[in-house]
């Protein structure tokens, strides 16, 4: 049950909006005073609170950063007068969720409280992920921040929970196996294997026996019987990349494996039931490779369940600056060499290319920066070395101003590590003029903080 904190100096108010929540299943708590309502933030963990703007001779959005600084998650809701508009607005960029005018719709409340709860479990789920992938498998900011990437992780939380097929579509580079790895590690199968085959490196002939295993004799070579991937992945999950490059017959033999979750290896023996789950991904369109005969349809829709797109670079590159931080760091510890970081021409350079290997490209240019350079910061002229980056067509005044300004707020958040009073001083902008213009452009200030 969902536990929200009410504060508000009027008596009746508190009454009737919680009447209405413990109607709805709410479990609730009240206060009409600063310092109760923060006894109960310290003794009791809430899920959301709904806080009034004024409290007396005192102020709610005190109160929300006195509450962020025992729980920095917790989701408020301001409660507003309409001649407060703007100091609600001014709340909600110091970290409220969201404001409703008084007097308020009960039927409007109750759908901004079901949504702030909702986007709240999201974010803490996705916070999960974050750590069981860094905890598992070193990865912190490579997933990245940007807004595509918040949904793709939004779509992995949820898709963790079922044990249905998933396929994952995106360019080359763009992180499909970290993706499958995410989605593996926040599952009920996180305790067993996770097993992973590049459908395009193995050769068709050896295909059928590295998936399903064989038995003694089965063919010239076979002295001993040995178990598939298919069965090293049992209980597991079974991760099969670039799977538009099977082979039209192992695709006829791979269904019935989906199709039956039986497998049976070469040279006979006794099949055995498989409990896998299966996560597909490939570069290429499958729908355009089904219909050009390469692909079996029947195929298609099996995997086909859940469907991830990834998007490349290009298309989130808010992301470059934390991806190229993080290469940084691990080739500059690699190498044993002091490199804090690049400088603002050299971050400029990466924002502007377009990345057509995504992030593996970018990971192989920031360890050659890393190896060539010789002083603690990284220049210009060591990034993108050997690619002949060609000049941009112009694009209309608007456009290129709109990117100007994104780009710009980029390199200064970067430059001042996420430290937006920092950032005001570098830039010589009031800190709520800068908060607007990252809200603009829906970049999050923390996001950029250094750990």
């Amino acid at each position: 049950m969902d536990k929200i904190l009410i504060v508000d100096d009027d008596k009746n108010i508190l009454k009737v909006i919680r009447m209405r929540l413990e109607a709805e299943g709410y479990e609730v708590d009240t206060a009409m005073q600063v310092k109760s309502a923060c006894k109960l933030a310290n003794e009791v963990v809430f899920d959301m609170a709904l806080v009034d703007l004024k409290l007396g001779k005192a102020d709610g959005i005190e109160l929300m950063e006195v509450l962020h600084q025992a729980n920095p998650a917790l989701p408020v809701i301001i409660l507003t007068a309409h001649g407060s508009i703007d100091s609600a607005v001014e709340a909600m960029k110091k970290g409220a969720y969201s404001y409703i005018t008084k007097p308020f719709d009960y039927q409007d409340l109750l759908i901004k409280i079901r949504n702030c709860l909702e986007k709240s479990k999201l974010s803490l789920e996705i916070d999960r992920l974050r750590t069981l992938i860094r905890d598992r498998y070193g990865f912190d900011n490579i997933i990245g921040r940007s807004e595509k990437m918040q949904r793709v992780l939004e779509k992995v939380s949820q898709a963790a929970q079922s044990d249905s097929t998933v396929y994952i579509e995106g360019d080359s580079g763009t992180g499909k196996e970290l993706i499958a790895k995410a989605l593996h590690v926040a599952s009920n199968r996180k305790d067993h294997r996770f097993v992973a085959v590049n459908c395009a490196a193995i050769p068709e002939t050896l295909l059928e026996s590295e998936l399903f295993g064989y038995e003694k004799g089965a063919f010239t070579g076979a002295t001993s019987s040995r178990d598939g991937l298919f069965a090293q992945a049992q209980g597991g999950t079974f991760f099969m990349d670039e799977i538009s490059e099977m082979p039209l017959a192992m695709q006829a033999k791979l269904l019935r494996v989906i199709q039956e979750k039986e497998v049976l290896p070469v040279g006979g023996g006794s099949p055995f039931k498989l409990d896998v789950r299966l996560i597909a991904s490939s570069n290429r369109n499958l729908e355009e490779a089904v219909r050009e005969g390469a692909f079996r349809e029947d195929i298609f829709y099996r995997i086909h369940v859940i469907v991830i797109h990834l998007p490349p670079l290009r298309e989130r590159k808010e992301d470059i600056p934390l991806l190229a931080d993080f290469f940084l760091k691990k080739f500059a510890k690699n190498s044993q060499k002091s490199i804090k970081g690049f400088t603002p021409g050299a971050l400029q350079k990466m924002i502007q290319y377009d990345w057509p290997g995504n992030v593996r490209e970018l990971e192989n240019s920031i360890e050659s920066a890393a190896a060539m350079a010789t002083q603690d910061i990284i220049p210009e002229e060591l990034i993108l070395q050997t690619r002949n980056i060609k000049r941009t067509p112009l694009s209309p005044f608007k456009d290129a101003k709109a990117e100007f300004e994104k780009n710009y707020l980029l390199e200064l958040i970067e430059s001042a590590e996420g430290n937006m009073s920092r950032a005001a001083e570098i830039s010589g902008k009031y800190r709520a003029d800068l908060y607007e213009l990252f809200r603009k452009h829906d970049l999050k200030p923390a996001d950029f903080r250094k750990n």
